[in-house]
């Protein structure tokens, strides 16, 4: 098996900004990127292998060839050939709508679709950079509609000054809206169904609106008030650092300027690698390496025997698998 390195798919959006293409040291004239799909098995925008003996093959072509030696047994037997996590960047000059994504019971009933449960890390923040997750008080599904309909939504929800190494864990029906100079890393579950709540009545080049789902939303949306929507952590040089750990992914950040290796404790899992700073070397113990530098995102087979990590400057690394 192989590491492997998927191509990157680019999505200009009304919002976006101008600091994907850069970061990841792309040749494009695109213009307002406000997303890097980096590694997705979403039908109709499903990666692409860049490199090697099998470039040109789709994500689900690769996992129908190597089965549980690319994804792991119990994943391949709950999963097939459908990749589940989505991995993304996400650049922001606009403030995103406001938005909520249904649970798997949810998404499953209406459209026939897994849920969506993410997190964000900031890699970077322009100054006033925000984000909101979650609502700041007790709300009901009668306010939430009446707030949307008079324009106040933003008063009942928490707004977040962000800086690079924030993270927010969120969960399905949590409502949320990237903020407006946000640059983070995305990873959620396979999942493109979003109910757009508010778009702060914004319009294309040709005068429309986009589509809102607020009465959707008001059965999706989880009205719990917590007191801090924000993930606390403390970061160990040499050592990865858990993010998140729920039932559809863990996520640890690793920094460092020393070679190490990250222990896989029989995962039974494939294992995502973002590089959301400095370059290096990645390698998995089997006699596959691949250089890796900032923005870009690697796929390592549950069949490595580890995963090592040589550094070529300081590099901090995402590293996300499926339980």
């Amino acid at each position: 098996m192989a590491i492997y390195r998927f191509r990157p798919i680019l999505k200009p959006v009304i919002w976006g900004g101008e600091r994907i293409i850069p970061y990841k040291g792309l040749d494009s004239a695109q213009h307002c990127v406000g997303e890097s799909w980096e590694l997705s098995g979403v039908a109709g925008d499903e990666s692409v292998v860049a490199e090697g003996p099998e470039a040109g093959t789709t994500l689900s072509e690769l996992i129908d060839r190597h089965r549980e030696r690319l994804v792991g047994r119990r994943n391949y037997e709950r999963f097939g050939s459908e990749f589940p996590l989505l991995v993304k960047f996400i650049d922001a000059r606009d403030d995103l709508s406001i938005q909520v994504h249904p649970g798997d019971e949810l998404a499953r009933a209406r459209h026939g679709s897994f849920g969506k449960t993410e997190m964000w890390y900031v890699v970077d923040a322009a100054e006033g950079a925000h984000l909101r997750s979650g609502f700041a008080r007790e709300t009901t599904p009668e306010q939430y509609a009446a707030a949307v309909a008079d324009d106040t939504i933003c008063d009942l929800l928490c707004d977040y000054a962000v800086r690079p190494g924030d993270v927010f864990f969120l969960p399905a029906g949590r409502i949320h809206s990237i903020g407006a100079g946000s640059f983070i890393a995305e990873i959620q579950q396979t999942s493109n169904i979003t109910y757009r709540i508010y778009d702060f009545n914004r319009r294309d080049a040709a005068g429309n609106t986009r589509e809102l789902h607020t009465e959707l939303a008001k059965d999706a949306i989880d009205y719990t008030v917590l007191p801090d929507y924000r993930t606390r952590y403390v970061p160990s040089d040499g050592r990865p650092t858990t993010l998140v750990d729920c039932p559809y992914f863990t996520t640890a950040l690793t920094e460092t300027v020393q070679p190490l290796t990250l222990p896989l404790d029989d995962a039974d899992s494939f294992t995502v690698v973002v590089c959301v700073e400095g370059s290096g070397t990645i390698c998995d113990g089997c006699g596959s390496e691949t250089f890796v530098r900032r923005g870009e995102t690697l796929l390592v087979s549950a069949d490595s025997q580890q995963i090592g990590i040589r550094p070529a400057e300081r590099m901090k690394v995402l590293t996300s698998r499926v339980k």
